[in-house]
């Protein structure tokens, strides 16, 4: 009985509480930076592509309310996101303003035509979907030409899909370490309890008995660590978007939201499943083994 009292009475936030939370809480900060660059890689990677755009080229014979009429038509559309008409008249001075020449001079007109640049939602933003949509819209006898850079097209969408096969991997490789890292942790903390769990054994304890105060003592571990992570994930996301605003459409709320719960839920379940493995482990030893691990 005297045992049984003085087991529960060990108190949960000791030295070896402290410093496995810190490493459990380095271990979770490298796991969710992995989740935070997956996440924001793939919000990236919209941006990207949603800034794409083509040109669709009108010709002179088309009046301006009838391509402002297109435009409207082409709003409509479900692989449109935007559109934005150029007049000749602004495709002239954007053209001044690039090279600093007007060639009206010497020229003696005005060689450019009006054009409509469609920017296409995320999935449409491939060289095969606009080859087609520029097929649909080459139907309209007014339209001259559709324009668009299908070889950086196809190199933003092959670099996209090699860096998200890559976060993948190295996600997938660091949940493994991350398990084998608080596993190993948690091991030497219960390793070091191993001759109190015999005794508790020979007293007539049962298992469930035993196994609760550790089970309890490292879900806290992973609540703290879980809570401290996420803390200073925040604090470098929020510093981040101050930093530079722009990062916003990427660093969304919904990200950090996404990698806060993965990072709470991974410290909880690691740890738990870790000492859980792990008091199993010395439980089903026998007294001779103690000495000899």
């Amino acid at each position: 009985m005297k045992t049984k009292t003085k087991y529960n009475s060990v108190s949960y936030f000791d030295m070896q509480f402290i410093t496995s939370s810190i490493s459990t809480t380095l271990v979770l900060l490298l796991l969710g930076l992995v989740v935070f660059f997956v996440l924001t890689a793939h919000n990236l990677s919209v941006y990207v592509k949603e800034n794409i755009n083509f040109s669709i080229i009108i010709s002179d014979d088309l009046k301006e309310p009838d391509i402002l009429k297109l435009q409207k038509q082409l709003d409509k559309e479900v692989f449109v996101r935007s559109t934005e008409y150029i007049s000749k008249r602004q495709a002239l001075h954007y053209q001044i303003d690039a090279m600093e020449i007007d060639p009206q001079e010497f020229l003696g007109y005005n060689p450019f035509h009006a054009s409509i640049e469609v920017k296409l939602h995320s999935d449409y933003a491939n060289a095969d979907s606009i080859a087609k949509i520029g097929k649909l819209i080459k139907e309209n006898t007014n339209v001259e030409d559709v324009r668009y850079q299908e070889e950086l097209i196809n190199l933003v969408n092959d670099n996209i899909r090699n860096i998200s096969l890559m976060l993948l991997g190295l996600a997938v490789l660091l949940t493994f370490i991350s398990f084998a890292l608080i596993n190993n942790t948690i091991k030497l903390t219960i390793y070091s309890k191993r001759f109190l769990i015999h005794t508790m054994k020979l007293v007539g304890a049962n298992w469930s008995f035993i196994r609760r105060p550790f089970l309890w003592r490292n879900f806290w571990i992973g609540v703290l660590a879980a809570v401290i992570a996420d803390g200073i994930l925040l604090v470098a996301a929020y510093w981040l978007v101050v930093y530079e605003p722009d990062l916003v459409s990427v660093i969304t709320p919904n990200v950090m939201v996404m990698v806060s719960a993965s990072v709470f839920v991974s410290g909880v379940c690691i740890t738990w499943l870790c000492a859980f493995l792990s008091i199993n482990k010395f439980l089903r030893m026998k007294a001779e083994t103690l000495y000899h691990i």
